[in-house]
């Protein structure tokens, strides 16, 4: 973000930018989380967020040693294997590394989500609250600057800020748009209605 010598609005941004970049490593995160647990199943859809063909791919192989299935609970969910003996008892085994890799990224899938679903609400409303105090930002910046120069330097970069503010808001919606289509997923491999 752009200085605009008027301490309180450089604070308001710096804020902004920060809180965004937060949200947006955490979106990163669970992304990645999904690419790696659509390679450990060896998933052709690596290209997009979608984890319920790797779910049932791992059902499937391990449906003879264990019962595989998401449990949600509010915002968290996580890949619950059960062993299962010859009758349909369980047997204390350890499980194979592969597995526990899944179960990992499932949890870090499910953490990175609803970090991400978090600082949403804190970046809306700094977003918002910059969106609609355009007009008294300007007003502002004209005050701090000394000179008709410095007043246009300001300007700009009021102005730069604000595109900045724009963008963030049309990339921390996508992302949450897309958390929201994760949890969705979740929800539907763990049988719950939503």
């Amino acid at each position: 973000m752009r200085r605009l010598n008027v301490p309180e609005l450089d604070l308001r941004f710096t804020e902004m930018a920060e809180t965004f970049n937060e949200q947006q490593k955490n979106y990163e995160a669970m992304v990645g989380h999904i690419r790696k647990l659509t390679q450990i199943c060896d998933s052709t859809n690596v290209d997009n967020l979608v984890f319920a063909e790797c779910i049932r791919k791992i059902r499937k192989e391990q449906e003879t040693t264990y019962r595989v299935y998401l449990k949600m609970k509010g915002y968290d969910f996580s890949l619950t294997l059960d062993p299962v003996g010859p009758e349909g008892e369980t047997e204390d085994e350890p499980l194979p590394l592969s597995l526990q890799s899944a179960q990992n990224e499932v949890r870090g899938i499910s953490d990175s989500a609803k970090a991400t679903i978090s600082k949403g609400t804190t970046l809306l409303q700094l977003i918002d609250w910059l969106l609609q105090s355009h007009i008294q930002m300007a007003e502002q910046v004209k005050g701090a600057a000394e000179t008709y120069q410095e007043q246009g330097r300001l300007n700009n970069n009021l102005e730069e800020n604000m595109k900045e503010v724009r963008r963030a808001k049309e990339l921390s919606q996508s992302y949450r748009q897309q958390v929201g289509e994760v949890y969705s997923e979740a929800a539907q491999i763990a049988g719950i209605d939503m």
